[in-house]
């Protein structure tokens, strides 16, 4: 079953390297080819394996001509930590759905004494209207494993973007290794219910 779009939508997907971001694009890249829509994406990943930051985005629509998404203009911005959050919440654009992952990874700048930590984290995420913080590590651990926080917060994603569940399920059954599906079918069922 296709689905149409009369516009371009936008996913930015922002977190330090390890989280399974860009597994997540995948994922809803996939969701979307199933859908029937044109796809773009794009990924930024420098230190990555360092714990640097990575930002993937994601554009679906009838035709999409670029897989870049100008600053201000992402209809949802999923977070997988609080920082990167607060870091690239200028790529959402106002009345932008963010996710939040409820966690905290300390930067090595502020490990290691670099840089100052952000004191008031929670006042600023606030500033937000559209925030929504999520428990992506212990729902992971109860779907089976906290390496799907990932998918968890995939699932959560599902709630707001065009995709019925088939579109979901055939992408999830594509990219995920036959050994980890259940696990992850369970981890995206507890983030979609987590915002419902």
């Amino acid at each position: 079953m296709s689905i149409t779009l009369d516009r371009i939508f936008n996913v930015s997907l922002v977190g330090v390297g390890g989280q399974g971001i860009l597994l997540t694009s995948d994922v809803l890249a996939l969701a979307a080819m199933h859908a029937g829509l044109d796809v773009k994406k794009s990924e930024i990943h420098g230190m990555s394996q360092r714990g640097g930051s990575v930002i993937s985005q994601v554009r679906f629509g009838a035709r999409v001509h670029s897989p870049i998404i100008p600053d201000g203009q992402s209809d949802v911005l999923v977070s997988f930590e609080r920082m990167e959050a607060l870091r690239f919440a200028h790529l959402a654009k106002p009345g932008a759905k963010i996710l939040v992952n409820d966690m905290d990874r300390i930067p090595v700048t502020v490990s290691s004494g670099l840089q100052a930590p952000v004191e008031d984290l929670d006042r600023r995420l606030a500033a937000y209207s559209g925030l929504t913080l999520i428990d992506a590590n212990p729902l992971a651990i109860k779907a089976g494993n906290l390496r799907a926080a990932n998918v968890v917060l995939l699932g959560a994603l599902s709630a707001f973007a065009p995709f019925a569940d088939e579109h979901w399920q055939a992408a999830l059954r594509e990219r995920i290794p036959a050994k980890l599906l259940e696990i992850n079918l369970r981890a995206f069922a507890a983030g979609r219910d987590a915002v419902r």
